[in-house]
């Protein structure tokens, strides 16, 4: 794996200096930042791979640190991992809609946010060199043109709605997804449909992957990820 330059945006010191330790001892190379503002600076001036953002800054908050990354064609593709406290489900939500990739709540094992870096650095290594035709996991084979999908050889026979669902959490095993993210990308923006349809969806899925229904995991008052299978 290429070493990957990381933009750690904290206003607390302490955990910029503890997670700056732990990610450059992994091999990357580390950059912090104490503000919201600094952080746009630096993205704006540096080629960054990830931005590890904490959302609780004074002045310009996280939240609209994302906003501003995500509007810029410069920064909108950099992945950006959110450092949340617990309880924030509604800014989680709010980060992810925005463009957020994960999250990881504080207090956080450095241990744990590293594995988290590196698997969103699969992820995207993974999206940019698969075709895009066929998905293929651990006991799942989706093919996209054919609309598709079969557990362990196994063909299941899924509804438009389900395999477009399933599609999309596949794609990015360990992504966290909202609810409003999923109809989006399945209907469209602002399609009418509600929480409880999307819920509806998901328990038909996992009775149709029977036995691998868990690996479509829902993230309590944020949405739903499809477990990455070994």
């Amino acid at each position: 794996m290429a070493k990957k330059h990381i933009l750690v945006v904290d206003d607390e010191e302490d955990i910029l200096e503890l997670v700056r330790y732990n990610l450059e001892r992994e091999g990357f190379h580390v950059l912090c930042a104490a503000s919201g503002e600094e952080a746009l600076r630096i993205a704006a001036e540096t080629s960054l791979d990830i931005i590890i953002l904490d959302l609780m800054l004074s002045g310009i908050d996280g939240l609209e640190v994302t906003r501003r990354l995500k509007k810029s064609s410069r920064t909108q593709f950099i992945p950006i991992v959110m450092l949340t406290a617990k309880g924030e489900e509604s800014d989680i939500v709010t980060g992810l809609e925005l463009g957020a990739d994960d999250y990881v709540t504080k207090p956080f094992s450095p241990r744990v946010l590293t594995a988290r870096i590196r698997a969103v650095v699969r992820r995207l290594e993974k999206d940019r060199d698969a075709p895009e035709r066929t998905i293929t996991l651990p006991h799942l084979t989706i093919d996209l043109a054919r609309r598709a999908a079969a557990v362990d050889g196994r063909r299941v026979e899924l509804t438009f709605t389900e395999f477009e669902v399933l599609s999309f959490l596949a794609k990015r095993p360990g992504w966290v997804f909202t609810r409003t993210q999923i109809v989006d990308a399945v209907r469209g923006d602002h399609y009418p449909v509600t929480d409880r349809s999307v819920d509806v969806q998901i328990v038909g899925l996992r009775r149709k992957l029977d036995p691998y229904g868990h690996c479509i995991e829902t993230v309590r008052g944020v949405g739903y990820r499809f477990a990455e299978l070994e």
